[in-house]
């Protein structure tokens, strides 16, 4: 017989950077406390088409990232659930 859990566990939603990497398989995915300007600010870049050099700290596992802004291919937002 199956127990049935006295309380429902409190599901939290959180936002993902992810950015493309042109040659990259995979896309890199950040953690940041606002993600949303990142991503405006990444937006800008793949506009002008620059190739400054992006060096950002992240909370994730992945804590502080530098790559070319000429090496994005795209960049998007996902929301993630977890508990």
């Amino acid at each position: 017989m199956a127990t049935q859990f006295s309380g429902t566990p409190q599901v939290k939603t959180r936002t993902a950077l992810l950015i493309f990497i042109k040659g990259s398989s995979a896309p890199i995915v950040l953690y940041l406390e606002n993600p949303q300007a990142v991503y405006e600010e990444f937006q800008q870049l793949l506009r002008s088409n620059s190739s400054t050099i992006i060096e950002k700290e992240a909370t994730g596992p992945i804590k502080k990232l530098s790559f070319s802004a000429s090496q994005i291919s795209a960049v998007a937002l996902q929301e993630e659930q977890y508990v």
